[in-house]
């Protein structure tokens, strides 16, 4: 563009000259004039976040005007093209961290796909609960906890809230792709699609149904286990004898399932249901009826149920398997039979086996005849 508008300064003010110039500079110069502003359009609505609007500043909030969001249909092509950085961003983490580790510990194939699982993890739950809990302390969610059901439908968001759901969506998104390109079993296939459906349908539910303040809290407890969870596993692999974190992960585990209950209830059943405006409203984004509110409720409960059955499998599975571990080999004891025949047995060979030396050899019995 500068090239463009310094050649343009510099032709004569002539309109016979213009005309002259216009085919060998125009011709060239508007395509790529016209290619990058097109690029330049397309390009924001993959890059930034859309549907922005300005609020003016009131004498008991603040001093200057503050800027939210909403969501729409072009959040679609942000969380696509955030979900692209998300599986280079898994890519970087692969080849420059935990490829090295596994080099140098020689991991089987089993323990090599499960540290590769729990690394990115680990550093996923990590980076999204210290954003989260962020989040939760700059906007006063610990202090006032009415704030989760206060003043619904919260349809505007703040730039931070919007992006952290853009971004968790992108990453559970990029968790599809993934599948082939670290090549999972086909037998762990349907568990993945399984953790990874339910991520994005909690995730996308708390953000349609404008349910961002109570999903984030969630999302932040969550996450936090998880995490304890994952880094945990990371040092079982590197020493077997470590098992201090997955005690403690245990414990944190049911109580992250009860406070996830409490404050599920808390906000949905007694919060949303006293409050007055309980009209389906797809124009304001109130979605407080009765209908919504059951169906909120059943899909965490049974989330929650289907967590805690699979966390009590597998702790029965890691008890049988630790006290197979240091249960002591039994011995078996020789059967000793009574009567005559036992005690030649004893006295021809070693436990019973007859050998050659023994009373019944053939030369014994040919002098016993002679």
């Amino acid at each position: 563009l500068a090239a463009f508008s310094t050649h343009v300064s510099q032709i004569p003010v002539c309109p016979n000259s213009i005309c002259s110039l216009l085919p060998k500079t125009c011709s060239s110069c508007i395509p790529h004039i016209f290619i990058v502003v097109i690029t330049a359009k397309a390009s924001i609505i993959f890059v930034t976040l859309q549907y922005n609007v300005t609020l003016p500043a009131t004498e008991e909030q603040a001093t200057e005007s503050a800027s939210l969001y909403y969501y729409g249909i072009k959040d679609l092509a942000t969380v696509f093209f955030y979900m692209l950085v998300a599986i280079i961003i898994h890519a970087i983490i692969q080849e420059y961290v935990l490829d090295k580790i596994n080099r140098r510990m020689h991991f089987s194939k089993t323990k090599h796909s499960k540290f590769n699982e729990s690394g990115q993890l680990s550093a996923f739950y990590f980076f999204a609960c210290v954003w989260g809990t962020f989040i939760l302390v700059s906007e006063n969610y610990i202090s006032d906890p009415t704030i989760l059901w206060r003043a619904y439908p919260h349809n505007l968001m703040t730039f931070q809230m919007k992006f952290f759901y853009i971004s968790q969506l992108a990453y559970w998104f990029h968790a599809f792709p993934e599948l082939y390109f670290q090549k999972t079993k086909k037998e762990d296939i349907p568990r993945q699609l399984v953790y990874i459906g339910l991520y994005l349908f909690h995730i996308a539910g708390a953000y349609l149904l404008n349910l961002n303040h109570l999903g984030l809290v969630l999302l932040v407890l969550h996450y936090f286990v998880e995490f304890l969870f994952h880094i945990s596993r990371l040092f079982y692999f590197s020493d077997e004898k470590y098992q201090k974190g997955f005690s403690l992960w245990a414990v944190l585990f049911v109580l992250g399932r009860l406070l996830t209950l409490i404050l599920s209830v808390l906000t949905v059943g007694f919060g949303l249901a006293r409050a007055e405006n309980q009209k389906l409203d797809f124009s304001t984004g109130n979605f407080n009826v009765l209908a919504v509110r059951i169906a909120v409720l059943a899909s965490i409960c049974i989330t929650q149920a289907f967590m805690m059955w699979k966390f009590i499998n597998f702790q029965l599975r890691r008890w049988r398997e630790h006290s197979t571990f240091q249960a002591p080999p039994v011995r078996k004891k020789p059967t000793v039979t009574k009567g005559r025949s036992s005690r030649k047995g004893t006295e021809n060979g070693v436990n019973g086996t007859v050998t050659s030396n023994g009373a019944d050899s053939p030369r014994n019995r040919k002098d016993k005849s002679s």
